[in-house]
């Protein structure tokens, strides 16, 4: 099933359980992110949601993407759509 998120869009397998997470903002990248990943990254973000500067990830361990407040609180959303399809 595909996801369009706000922030990210990809596509879930609910055969293998896993999101194949194909772009962030308006970069493609490719992805694969299973159950625990990404609720890492949502704690992490819920952690930290609320701090002015925002966040920066990195795709591809080297491409800076900045994420403003909003857009944070946008990821969180489109993480928590992403985790509620896993089994």
């Amino acid at each position: 099933m595909f996801v369009k998120g706000n922030i990210i869009a990809g596509e879930f397998d609910s055969t293998i359980n896993e999101f194949s997470l194909q772009k962030v903002k308006n970069f493609e990248t490719e992805s694969i992110l299973n159950e625990d990943q990404l609720n890492n990254i949502y704690h992490y973000l819920k952690k930290h949601q609320y701090e002015d500067d925002g966040q920066i990830i990195t795709l591809y361990d080297q491409m800076l993407v900045r994420l403003e407040q909003d857009e944070v609180n946008q990821l969180i959303s489109d993480l928590e759509t992403v985790i509620s399809m896993y089994h």
